[in-house]
């Protein structure tokens, strides 16, 4: 099982999520969202599991900055600004399979580990310790 994370390469966050993987030989994919912004569906899963103030990084300087604290905005319109400014959002954003987690996570991280390593095929090689 493949892990995908969401974030910023110079976000702290981020860096401290690849490095948990990278730690444990865990095969990552790391999508800089500042090249590439998350497919529509990509974000929706983390709606749907979180909901969207959750995925919010509502004490960040991007969102005081940007005065969402005051603003009220329909949803496709905090969408809009997320895409053109992914700091807004609590990072980093890991998905392995259909495990999910938002911000620095590692008992989450552990459990996606931990679930991949049951799923591995019998005699199958184990790369999560």
């Amino acid at each position: 099982m493949s892990i995908q994370i969401f974030g910023l390469k110079n976000s702290q966050a981020t860096r401290a999520a690849d490095r948990f993987f990278k730690e444990r030989r865990a095969l990552i994919q790391l999508v800089d969202l500042k090249l590439k912004p998350m497919a529509p569906g990509e974000i929706r899963r983390f709606i749907e599991r979180f909901g969207l103030a959750e995925l919010l990084d509502h004490e960040g300087k991007a969102y005081i900055d940007a005065g969402l604290k005051y603003l009220k905005l329909s949803e496709s319109e905090l969408l809009g600004r997320i895409e053109r400014d992914p700091i807004l959002l609590r990072l980093p954003l890991v998905r392995a399979g259909k495990l999910l987690s938002v911000g620095h996570d590692e008992g989450s991280w552990k459990s996606m580990l931990a679930t991949a390593a049951e799923n591995l095929a019998p005699g199958a090689a184990r790369r999560f310790p």
